[in-house]
């Protein structure tokens, strides 16, 4: 089935960082915000229930999956995540999404005449 993937578009704060913590590896729930937090520089943290319920709405778009474990030496019940190829494209479409954005505001920035106070 083919998706079109503008219709995700634009993602949720909390989906674009939980999207950016898996493009490199799959992880748990702990270490996605581990993750976010690290890539954010702390600026940007997740708690666990908007953690959660975000992983949901991702499942359930077809986003990512979730695998009970990467090895046998993971606890049993330990959950893992990981982006799918839907997800990966999504990500880059919100990626270049947000790159337009960032194009049109510095635009706009540099047109700005200083105002006088």
């Amino acid at each position: 089935m083919k998706h079109n993937t503008s219709q995700f578009l634009p993602l949720s704060p909390a989906a674009l960082h939980i999207l950016l913590a898996l493009a490199a590896d799959d992880l748990h729930g702990y270490g996605i915000m581990q993750e976010v937090a690290r890539q954010s520089a702390g600026q940007y943290k997740l708690g666990p229930g908007t953690l959660y319920d975000n992983l949901k709405k991702l499942l359930h778009q077809g986003l990512i999956d979730e695998t009970s474990s990467r090895n046998s030496t993971d606890a049993p019940r330990r959950r893992y995540y990981r982006l799918k190829t839907l997800g990966r494209n999504v990500l880059s479409m919100e990626v270049e999404r947000l790159e337009e954005v960032l194009r049109e505001a510095r635009s706009h920035l540099r047109s700005l005449k200083p105002r006088r106070t």
